[in-house]
């Protein structure tokens, strides 16, 4: 059975200020992508954030930024490929250790923002990342936009590489998001939103903007925790997905009884209709998508 992992970003609150809404979203994903201190999050947001996923069953990621609190991360920077690769080594090696201290491991690693889109397109920035991860060791994973330049520099550096697609995000012809600030660039509607994931897992398929139809691999989908009504998206994609509860193993392998399981509600069978779906806290997606019928 091919299997989809529901990911946020999340521990993006800094200090005082507050963002997202960490408790209410956790029982609902499967894997955390944990901001490291350079756009978000300080050593007590992270702390506090690799608890919440651990107790939950949810798979540890890291999340690291270019260096720009500021800019939540989106604006981008000229930086050489030593650089890219000391501050995601950094960064994830933050976030690591805590998971350590709680008694978990690091599960992956997801670049955050304008680092996740420009080292997309750039050869160089992407082998920095895998080489970065790899040099975490213990098997980290690296979650990356499907079928982009970094998803091939993880595979060349013999990682787990898994494409990444997103629930709330509008798409280019190309295959790359389109700008946050052009119109459809943001999804504000759950309807919307669990029609494109269904579209992306089954059919592996996504509709750009412009009407053309992207080719697209789904390991592992995203739903950003700083969207407004984050929450309801992510009920709605459960909903949809309905959560039966099994046991499934940690990338530690030892036994996780709150790793879940995620089946479709049932309706009539058709033609590419899914039969099931299972997301596995911890566990590798390197098959990833839901279930097909046939």
């Amino acid at each position: 059975m091919k299997s989809i992992d529901l990911n946020c970003d999340m521990g993006e609150s800094y200090g005082a200020w507050k963002m997202g809404a960490d408790a209410e979203i956790m029982p609902l994903i499967t894997s955390a992508n944990i901001a490291a201190g350079f756009h978000a999050g300080d050593p007590a947001t992270i702390r506090k954030t690799v608890r919440l996923a651990a107790d939950h069953g949810v798979a540890i990621g890291a999340h690291p930024s270019l260096p720009d609190l500021s800019g939540f991360g989106r604006r981008t920077m000229k930086v050489s490929a030593q650089e890219v690769y000391d501050m995601v080594l950094y960064q994830a090696g933050a976030v690591e250790a805590f998971a350590r201290a709680a008694g978990a491991k690091l599960h992956h690693v997801k670049c955050h923002g304008a680092l996740y889109n420009m080292s997309a397109m750039d050869e160089e920035l992407s082998d920095a990342i895998a080489r970065a991860v790899k040099d975490l060791g213990s098997g980290v994973q690296l979650y990356a936009l499907s079928n982009s330049r970094m998803v091939e520099a993880g595979k060349k550096r013999g990682l787990a590489t898994i494409g990444e697609v997103f629930a709330d995000r509008g798409y280019m012809d190309d295959g790359t998001l389109a700008p946050r600030g052009q119109p459809g660039g943001m999804i504000e509607e759950a309807e919307k939103s669990v029609a494109q994931v269904l579209g992306m897992v089954d059919e592996g398929i996504v509709v750009s903007l412009s009407g053309k139809r992207v080719p697209v691999s789904a390991g592992t989908l995203c739903l950003h925790g700083d969207q407004p009504g984050a929450v309801a998206f992510a009920e709605a994609l459960r909903e949809t997905f309905k959560t039966t509860v099994s046991r499934s193993r940690r990338h530690d392998n030892r036994p996780s009884p709150q790793a879940r399981r995620l089946v479709p509600r049932r309706r009539p069978r058709r033609k590419g209709t899914l039969r099931g779906v299972s997301g596995r806290c911890g566990a590798p997606f390197g098959g990833g998508g839901l279930s097909r019928a046939g």
